[in-house]
């Protein structure tokens, strides 16, 4: 009766594509984004000793020069048209 009560293994199905020629660049099937290898955050997991030198690492990077510019730039618009919008007296900075 152990016979008939038996499962089956499922059949495995070997499946390589036609014009696939494997030149050691991995798996055609596995999703990666193009720009991960050039990120340092879409590096191996590791513990937190390893993720905090990664971090340091990118912080000790120089980025764009212009990019503090224009980010204060961006920042003071920004906080003029707040002030602007919440009626706020700048003459109260100014004297008479």
């Amino acid at each position: 009766m152990g016979r008939f009560s038996r499962l089956r293994k499922n059949k495995k199905y070997g499946y390589t594509p036609r014009y696939y020629d494997d030149k050691g660049e991995g798996n055609p099937f596995k999703i990666q984004h193009r720009l991960d290898r050039f990120r340092s955050t879409a590096g191996p997991q590791g513990g937190v000793k390893s993720r905090w030198k990664r971090a340091m690492a990118d912080s000790r990077q120089k980025g764009d020069r212009n990019y503090k510019l224009r980010f204060y730039l961006v920042l003071a618009i920004l906080l003029l048209l707040a002030l602007y919008l919440l009626d706020f007296d700048l003459s109260i900075f100014f004297p008479k």
